[in-house]
């Protein structure tokens, strides 16, 4: 059963679509982020679900219920806001009631409800304590409860991490997904930060430009990007350019200009000889210093053009020859415990399965912000 659809969604500001003709369904229970650059569309989008703003077409359902044109406060939708929107002269007790009170709920019923919110967040010991005198993890887990107490059909949460620094961020992460997991509800989650969305997500919308351009899994869109602004936008990528020199065992041959290499015909059907494409395979799938190309596997040689040490590995970045616009780079990923990183210059053959190799038609592809 879904518990949001949205239909042919659109929204202008002037003759600018921000939301261009969006459909989307989400089922209940599910956690779904909205992942993209800053202005695709995402904190509009969410403010159209919450009544906020309003569409200029389309519709918007929750569970059985066209909430269209219902106003914010009777759509019965929980949000929490990036600045969680606390207010400071009240305790963390009456902040969770102001929205039970603004109801109408019985004086009874909210003692119990905010006892039942404290409960879910595990800050049953701070009711009376002042928001100003809470840390901001502590914070972001109050404007949860205060958006889980009057137990909407829907949560909507607006980068409610971003102001945390990575250490508690990283923490929060997992405690707010299976918060919101233990309370059964449907949340939908508006971030930028491809990591963030990676670790909490069920599925992920990855959006571009007001439309969504790829809405499957983490493991899907990380594994098979299904065009090249989510490839560059989830996760690092090495990427080539090349030509389609002829098809053979169910996989195009693409001539890079670095060497040949073989991609699934099943990632690109379409394809015809001299096609434009661009190949891409994730940075962790390459291997360095490989003597030959063996069977089922890609083989090109490039030199280092520079090494980046990052703790448990190390990228490595090589030096692509370009076509007019110069050389590129492209980013190999190595543990760092395997000895002392490449010299730059030094020309290395990089190693990857053919099976692990992504190819797309050659067009205009966005830079990820």
């Amino acid at each position: 059963m879904s518990s949001l659809q949205l239909h042919g969604i659109v929204k202008r500001y002037g003759s600018q679509p921000v939301v261009d003709g969006l459909d989307m369904a989400i089922a209940a229970g599910e956690f779904v982020s909205l992942l993209g650059p800053s202005g695709c569309g995402k904190t509009t989008l969410l403010r159209i679900i919450a009544g906020l703003a309003p569409c200029d077409a389309g519709r918007v359902v929750v569970g059985d219920t066209d909430v269209t044109a219902l106003a914010a406060h009777r759509r019965n939708i929980g949000v929490v806001f990036q600045s969680y929107a606390l207010f400071p002269h009240l305790t963390v007790g009456e902040n969770i009631a102001f929205g039970l009170r603004a109801r109408g709920t019985p004086r009874g019923e909210v003692a119990a409800g905010v006892k039942a919110a404290l409960a879910s967040v595990q800050l049953q010991a701070l009711g009376d304590r002042p928001i100003s005198a809470l840390s901001g993890g502590q914070q972001q887990r109050v404007a949860v409860a205060r958006a889980l107490a009057t137990r909407p059909r829907l949560v909507l949460l607006d980068e409610p991490l971003s102001a945390l620094d990575r250490k508690l961020r990283e923490t929060m992460q997992i405690e707010l997904r299976q918060m919101l997991r233990d309370a059964g509800m449907t949340a939908i989650f508006v971030t930028h930060d491809q990591d963030e969305a990676l670790v909490m997500s069920d599925r992920i919308a990855v959006m571009n430009r007001g439309r969504i351009e790829q809405f499957d899994t983490p493991e899907a869109i990380y594994a098979r990007p299904g065009t090249p602004f989510a490839l560059n936008f989830v996760g690092l990528s090495a990427q080539l350019r090349g030509t389609v020199a002829g098809a053979e065992d169910g996989c195009w041959l693409v001539d890079t200009g670095s060497g040949t290499v073989r991609a699934p015909m099943a990632c690109a059907p379409g394809l015809a000889p001299g096609a434009a494409v661009l190949v891409g395979v994730r940075p962790e799938m390459i291997a360095l210093g490989a003597p030959a190309t063996a069977q089922g596997r890609n083989r090109v040689v490039l030199a280092v053009a520079e090494t980046v040490y990052r703790g448990a590995n190390r990228l490595v970045y090589f030096d692509v020859p370009g076509s007019g616009a110069g050389p590129g780079r492209l980013p190999v990923e190595m543990p760092a415990h395997l000895g002392a990183a490449p010299r730059t210059g030094e020309r290395l053959a990089l190693d990857w399965a053919v099976e692990d190799t992504l190819i797309y038609a050659a067009g205009t592809t966005p830079a990820a912000a």
